[in-house]
């Protein structure tokens, strides 16, 4: 039998649930929050207790049997079938997967597994390599949100010809669901391929200082060429996007890259998170974004609601956080003040650096924060259903988990940590990226 634990004062489910030892680590591999399932945080576990899988990091005969990276996957998407079914979804009702990679070479052979569990009709993807992750010989990990059927809440993939998609990749752009609309991560790769590898219009003339911004050019040309024509597959516009998780790889373009995107959003942005990937950072190696987005449907029930809450945010002009329905999707939110700064009552004293602990101070300021954009959403931070930690160092990672058992005591949290090269903000050591459920009552 499924085992599902229901968290105090929640209106979530945690899908077998685990406590992870040392350190009493409470993990929920799955959440199921009204029609959704939400499976945050998979790496190649036989048990998500122990480690990698013994056949996966297998030192005494590493090259024996499928490619090391193949068996990874093979896990991750056993672990992913477990809480689908415990969730009372499938696999063709996927509505979105993320995957972060350590390597590029773990990426052909997650993908071979992948076709295979999707049978060809893989959802939205988005994909990037980064610094680290929580497990000893782990190269991938990996999210995946589905639906659960139901009366107009049917999962239905599209695939517009005019935007191209590896077929070693095979995952449909766009995908929609009910009131909501999923479109894969977007480069400014190529549109031909023997044009590439960056398209044309995305990149700077040959043989020209300045011609342009680079992080400029890619993201317009993504905004024009790939994501408007995406959305206007199913009659959106960008007016309607409530999310988007963008991808740098140079943290340096961010003040660019936040002037390209706001031109582009005149009523209003989207909740954004901006995260930094490894250098380089994308299939496409010269690229320098990636950029996924999460849309309500134009015409439809479900409005897009912003919410403030009076929260600081790291980047200016940024929108704390969107309601749209039953998800609210805040922001990448860091311990900053009204400037951009790290906030005063999250630093440490320079004069007494072992007299307190910095991620413990900063996620005490984001939690706080997150509470309090939840409650002006009609929520609460115990029906959070994705959390996406963010590390300059995973040696943080349980005092950061420390502050989030204070906080939501005996709950089990769908965690992903990933450790990045760089945050954006001097002294900032970690970024929350975090979905919460709006139940029923509130909307």
């Amino acid at each position: 039998m499924a085992t599902r634990t229901r968290t105090t004062g929640a209106a979530v489910t945690p899908l077998l649930p685990v406590s992870i030892e040392p350190g009493g680590v409470r993990y929920a591999p799955g959440m199921r929050a009204g029609s959704w399932v939400f499976a945050t945080g998979h790496k190649g576990t036989a048990d998500f207790v122990s480690g990698m899988a013994p056949d996966v990091v297998d030192a005494q005969a590493p090259l024996h049997g499928l490619p090391r990276h193949g068996k990874e996957a093979r896990h991750v998407f056993a672990n992913f079938a477990r809480v689908l079914a415990a969730g009372g979804g499938g696999r063709e009702h996927v509505v979105r997967i993320d995957q972060y990679y350590t390597a590029a070479r773990a990426v052909d052979p997650y993908h071979e597994v992948r076709r295979a569990f999707f049978a060809g009709r893989i959802p939205p993807s988005t994909s990037n390599l980064h610094q680290r992750v929580l497990l000893a010989g782990q190269a991938m990990e990996v999210q995946l949100v589905a639906a659960v059927p139901g009366r107009g809440f049917a999962v239905t993939q599209h695939r517009p010809a005019n935007l191209p998609v590896h077929a070693t990749s095979g995952y449909s752009p766009v995908l929609t669901c009910g009131d909501y609309v999923f479109v894969a991560g977007q480069t400014a790769e190529a549109l031909v391929g023997a044009e590439g590898p960056i398209d044309p219009q995305a990149r700077m003339p040959a043989g020209h200082l300045w011609k342009g911004t680079p992080i400029k050019l890619e993201t317009n040309f993504i905004v024009e060429r790939k994501l408007e024509p995406a959305l206007a597959t199913v009659g959106n516009t960008l007016a309607e996007v409530v999310k988007a998780q963008v991808y740098l790889r140079d943290p340096a373009d961010i003040p660019a890259f936040n002037e390209a995107w706001t031109a582009r959003f005149p009523k209003g942005r989207p909740a954004t998170t901006i995260v930094v990937t490894s250098d380089p950072g994308f299939i496409c190696e010269a690229g320098r974004i990636e950029i996924n987005t999460i849309s309500v449907r134009r015409g439809g029930a479900t409005r897009r609601q912003p919410i403030d809450a009076g929260v600081p945010m790291p980047f200016a002009g940024q929108v704390q956080a969107i309601r749209a329905g039953d998800l609210l999707f805040l922001s990448g939110l860091m311990a900053v003040d009204r400037d951009g700064a790290l906030a005063r009552a999250a630093r440490i004293d320079p004069r007494q650096p072992f007299f307190g602990s910095a991620v413990e101070r900063q996620m005490g300021v984001m939690l706080d924060a997150a509470e309090r954009l939840c409650r002006k959403a009609g929520t609460t931070l115990a029906n959070v259903v994705r959390v996406q930690q963010f590390h300059t160092d995973l040696a943080d990672f349980h005092g950061a988990w420390r502050m989030w058992s204070e906080r939501l005591p005996g709950a089990y949290l769908p965690f992903s940590a990933i450790e990045v090269r760089d945050l954006g903000v001097p002294g900032a050591c970690v970024m929350l990226d975090l979905w919460v459920y709006v139940p029923q009552a509130a909307r």
